[in-house]
């Protein structure tokens, strides 16, 4: 029998073809390696995807341009800024501003509560930028840097950095996720932030309890290691205190609400510009002559924006910290972006991505039961589309209807949405955001997810409040809806 829309066991095929894909990867590669091995299973998935709904259900090649379209609008625009990311990461490690961050900070934190500050000052600097893509760039790898130093486990120090980012991003009225979940619901912003406070402040209180426990309970002593790389550090780059005005100025810029391309743009034209003013031994090296050229100054700083950079420091843990990618280690991420959005353009084409979702939202009556399918669909959506932009206005477009017709509040939504969509996208390996981070951040998506307490408690949260109905009164929606 054939019909225009898959039924539901078929459109589960190809999620369950990921899925089993991604397990049997991870058992046998291990985490390190999904980025590689994700783009072919990803392919395959929206092929599995096509193929279905082509044969047994006659659907048209328009609907899937259709369906990549709509994903694209929302994923292509995220290339250029991994791009000026990756830029930002190698000038701002090559004009000595990450070293420089990293040997102050040695000297100013404390290694017990170390956790505890990087993930509340990432939340500061997330707050005043609205963007966790820049603050992790920028700040999130000098914390990385410092525990590296510290000896503590990458994984807890991207999950602090993670955690504390997401948060300033989910709470900042400058943050594009906290509008667009908003306006999608119909909800005006600051109220809409104002009730995300009932369930963002316990989950920001929980993950800083426990990074202070781990904190506290952290048994690496790396004293006297931590002293030899900052002392390769100063042997290598010229730490200076004028090397933070690059951040400053940065930080400035973000206050006056420049956009994150402009800002990214802004903060790789000034690490630029330090690398002549403070490190002109380390641009030597990179020209590999002392008499060189305004030519030669160009094309060492191509290749510095392009390529990989390695420097050698006399310490293996450091040389690796120090080297950067360039635009070309960014790359294989960008593939993946581009077929997670393959398979999710797919699936939306394919009507598959409808079906699934209409199955769990079409016998929903209690309060709770539709606060947790809100959430379920939430993580189902960033698993399916692989960005968090088009889950949240497909999240917020299904169950919008759904709590007008049940007299549910649209903040509930609103912060259901967010709870969900906006944080745990980090925590998906193809989602944009999850393979973003773990690329920035040089740690697998899978080694840091368990460490991320904020974005993981977020949605358990969400429907333990709504589970005792804390603060959720039925409205009215004949008068104005936030």
């Amino acid at each position: 029998m054939h019909s225009s829309r898959p039924s539901l066991l078929a459109s589960l095929i190809p999620v369950g073809v990921l899925i089993f894909g991604l397990v049997t990867l991870i058992l046998i590669f291990g985490a390190e390696d999904i980025q590689s091995l994700g783009q072919p299973l990803l392919l395959v998935a929206a092929i599995a995807s096509v193929a279905i709904s082509v044969i047994f259900y006659r659907r048209t090649f328009r609907a899937f341009r259709i369906g990549i379209a709509k994903a694209a609008v929302q994923v292509l625009p995220t290339v250029p800024i991994l791009l000026l990311i990756s830029t930002v990461a190698a000038t701002w490690m090559l004009s000595g501003v990450v070293p420089t961050l990293i040997c102050y900070g040695l000297d100013m934190l404390n290694p017990t509560l170390f956790l505890f500050t990087t993930c509340t000052v990432c939340a500061l600097i997330s707050v005043l930028s609205g963007s966790s893509w820049t603050t992790i760039a920028t700040v999130g790898l000098a914390f990385m840097g410092i525990g590296t130093l510290w000896d503590y486990h990458p994984g807890w120090i991207a999950g602090a950095i993670i955690s504390g980012a997401y948060f300033g991003d989910k709470v900042s009225p400058l943050s594009d996720t906290t509008v667009l979940a908003s306006s999608t619901c119909g909800v005006r912003l600051f109220p809409h932030i104002r009730y995300m406070m009932i369930t963002t402040i316990p989950a920001l209180i929980l993950a800083l309890i426990v990074f202070t426990a781990v904190g506290i309970f952290h048994s690496g002593d790396s004293s006297q290691q931590s002293s030899g790389m900052v002392d390769a550090l100063h042997a290598t780059f010229n730490i200076t205190p004028w090397c933070l005005l690059i951040p400053l100025i940065t930080i400035i810029i973000l206050a006056l609400r420049a956009g994150t391309k402009l800002t990214l743009m802004a903060s790789t034209l000034l690490g630029i510009a330090g690398i002549f003013l403070f490190q002109p031994d380390i641009l030597a090296k990179l020209e590999g002559t002392q008499a060189a050229s305004a030519l030669t100054h160009i094309s060492a700083i191509g290749r510095l924006l392009v390529t990989s950079t390695e420097l050698p420091t006399g310490h293996e843990q450091l040389d690796a910290l120090v080297a950067t990618g360039g635009m070309q280690g960014m790359l294989p991420t960008i593939a993946l972006i581009l077929c997670a959005m393959c398979f999710g353009g797919a699936m939306m084409g394919s009507g598959m991505l409808f079906t699934i979702t209409h199955a769990v939202t079409s016998r929903l009556s209690k309060t709770r039961n539709i606060v947790i399918s809100t959430v379920v669909t939430g993580l189902m959506l960033n698993s399916c589309t692989g960005d968090q932009y088009l889950s949240i206005i497909l999240n917020g477009n299904l169950y919008r209807n759904l709590y007008r017709r049940r007299g549910l509040d649209p903040r509930l939504l609103s912060r259901s949405i967010e709870d969900s969509t906006s944080v745990t996208s980090v925590l998906i390996p193809w989602n944009s955001c999850g393979l973003t981070q773990s690329a920035v951040l040089g740690v697998a998506t899978l080694t840091y997810l368990p460490c991320c307490i904020f974005n993981i408690a977020s949605p358990l949260i969400t429907i333990l409040v709504a589970s005792i109905g804390f603060r959720i009164r039925p409205v009215s929606y004949t008068g104005a809806t936030a």
